[in-house]
């Protein structure tokens, strides 16, 4: 028998916050379940049972629908705690990987299901989340740890920042050319792009990029280490 495949739908909630429905074969998880209408007529419509909510961190403005999800149906609720110690979860016969990726805050997690990377504060569609946790070198890490997936991996970040986030980059890096077709390819109703894509445009990943280490070293910033590549462009933001 074939297995099944995991599949996810973003739901949009208050200004710009993204949050997901991950399903597989009946069973479902919300991951930063702010829109809690709109998934549970997701669920109903799709003949689904929802099984697991979480959260990407723990900012309010992630964890709004908890509550209600928990009460409107027979879901469990998984704490970071809880996520960091499997490391994974079993939706439908299928695994969803748990990536900790402190930076954004020190809660800060990724849920890695299959193609798609659910990333919550830690690395948006153009641009990556501010470090509230104070621990540049956390963040360095945890970035790097995320770069190092598949190009083809599809981020699906918390928020949608896609065209503030592109006019800052152009400001730090004018002459890229890829920011024209990635542009052109954003879909408010649908927020998304490849890590081949962020790797393109986003500057905060593009510390190693020669174009990048040009600048940074014509700025008179510090360029010697990656890291300090990093912290040197984080800073231009």
């Amino acid at each position: 028998m074939t297995p099944m495949t995991i599949d996810i739908v973003q739901f949009r909630y208050a200004a710009d916050n993204l949050g997901y429905l991950v399903y597989c074969d009946g069973s479902a998880m919300a991951v930063d379940g702010g829109a809690v209408d709109a998934m549970l007529d997701f669920i109903a419509g799709q003949d689904l049972q929802l099984k697991i909510v979480a959260n990407t961190h723990d900012h309010p403005d992630h964890t709004p629908g908890n509550q209600a999800l928990l009460r409107r149906t027979d879901a469990v609720h998984l704490t970071y705690r809880q996520l960091i110690r499997d490391k994974a979860v079993r939706l439908g016969g299928q695994e969803i990987g748990i990536l900790e990726t402190p930076g954004h805050t020190m809660d800060s997690l990724c849920f890695h299901a299959g193609k798609y990377l659910i990333t919550g504060d830690t690395l948006f569609n153009g641009t990556v989340g501010n470090c509230f946790s104070g621990d540049t070198r956390a963040f360095y890490n945890s970035l790097k740890r995320l770069m190092a997936l598949p190009a083809d991996t599809i981020i699906y970040a918390g928020h949608d920042y896609v065209r503030e986030s592109i006019a800052i980059a152009r400001g730090i890096e004018p002459e890229n050319p890829a920011f024209d077709s990635y542009l052109a390819a954003y879909d408010s109703s649908h927020v998304q792009s490849t890590l081949g894509e962020e790797l393109a445009v986003n500057p905060y990943l593009r510390f190693n990029a020669e174009p990048m280490v040009r600048m940074l070293r014509h700025k008179g910033l510090r360029v010697d280490t990656e890291f300090e590549r990093f912290s040197s462009t984080f800073g231009l933001g």
